[in-house]
C-alpha cells in the first residue's frame, strides 16, 4: 500500500502522476465518505492520463466516458444511487469492465460479487476541511 497526504487539493497535481506511475491493472475501485473528494481526483487523473479537462461527476448519469479520441476511453461510474446488484448489470456494468479499458468506480461495493480478481483500490479520508489521505492498493 502507498498512502500520500495532501494539504490541498492542489497537490494532487504531484500525486496524482505518482499513482499513474503505480496503475498496473484497468480497474480502479474508488472509495471514500461524501465529499472526501473521489470526483476531484478522477479530476486530475483523467486530466494526466489524457489531458481531457471536463469531467463531472456521474451521479446521476451513472456513467461517464472521456475520451481524447473515440478508440481510448475512460470509464467513469457511481453507483451510489444503484440499490441492487441487477441494476448495475442493467446499465451493462460487465462489458464496461471487460472492455479491457479504464473503469473508475466510485461506490464499489455494490458489485463486489462480479468483480475481477485484479483490482486497485485507492481510499480517500478526511483529515481536515482541506487535508486528505489517499491509500493506493
Amino acid at each position: 500500500m502507498n498512502t500520500f497526504t495532501l494539504k490541498t487539493e492542489a497537490d494532487l497535481q504531484f500525486v496524482v502522476p505518482q499513482i499513474v506511475k503505480l496503475l498496473r491493472e484497468n480497474l480502479i475501485l474508488l472509495k471514500g465518505e461524501m465529499g472526501a473528494g473521489k470526483t476531484t481526483f478522477v479530476k486530475y487523473l483523467v486530466k494526466e492520463l489524457i489531458d481531457y479537462d471536463l469531467v463531472n461527476s456521474p451521479t446521476f448519469s451513472i456513467v461517464n466516458e472521456y475520451s481524447f479520441n473515440e478508440s481510448d476511453p475512460i470509464y467513469h461510474m457511481d453507483l451510489y444511487r444503484l440499490e441492487t446488484i441487477d441494476e448495475a448489470l442493467n446499465i451493462g456494468i460487465e462489458e464496461y469492465l471487460d472492455s479491457g479499458r479504464l473503469c473508475i468506480i466510485e461506490w464499489p461495493d455494490l458489485i463486489n460479487p462480479i468483480l475481477p480478481k485484479d483490482y486497485h483500490i485507492i481510499e480517500i479520508k478526511t483529515l481536515s476541511e482541506d487535508q486528505r489521505s489517499i491509500n493506493f492498493t
